[in-house]
């Protein structure tokens, strides 16, 4: 189980997903549903992600994260906001070739709106094995790197689905 958990928040268009603890693959349902929602909302404009008290983000959780900037940009024209205060988090995120994707912001928020945790969904086997899949291919499009190191695990997943 995870120790981590993920709230959000909305005003005025704004979203905000803040991520604490460990994240991990058992997020990654009612992340990618809440990403969903965020994009289909009439009132949205942007997002900004914090991690400013997150400690560890597995793979499945920043290539869902680089989906959400694939969206963000085809919405708005622009990168969305991703604020890492932890300099292991923020290593993890550049490795992956997310100030591409993002922008990248190394002070923390000021006060944010109350926070909402965002409830655990449980969803099949295959849909997760197709959502893990999905982030892998994400984060593989983003640069050669990352390409290179997760091709075998798509590939088998690919085999099992």
């Amino acid at each position: 189980m995870s120790t981590g958990k993920i709230q959000f928040a909305e005003q005025n268009g704004v979203f905000v997903l803040k991520f604490t603890g460990e994240i991990r693959l058992t997020f990654c349902s009612a992340l990618d549903a809440a990403i969903e929602r965020m994009f289909m909302a009439s009132s949205f404009s942007s997002v900004i992600v914090d991690l400013t008290e997150a400690c560890s983000l597995d793979s499945t959780t920043l290539g869902l994260l680089a989906k959400l900037s694939i969206l963000h940009r085809q919405k708005t024209k622009q990168l969305p906001t991703l604020v890492s205060t932890c300099p292991d988090v923020t290593r993890q995120v550049t490795s992956m070739g997310f100030e591409q994707v993002f922008n990248i912001v190394t002070q923390p928020l000021g006060s944010l709106s109350p926070l909402n945790e965002l409830p655990m969904q449980q969803d099949s086997e295959a849909a997760i094995r197709a959502k893990v899949i999905e982030a892998h291919q994400i984060l593989m499009s983003l640069n050669e790197p990352n390409r290179m190191a997760f091709r075998d695990l798509v590939s088998v997943l690919e085999r099992e689905a």
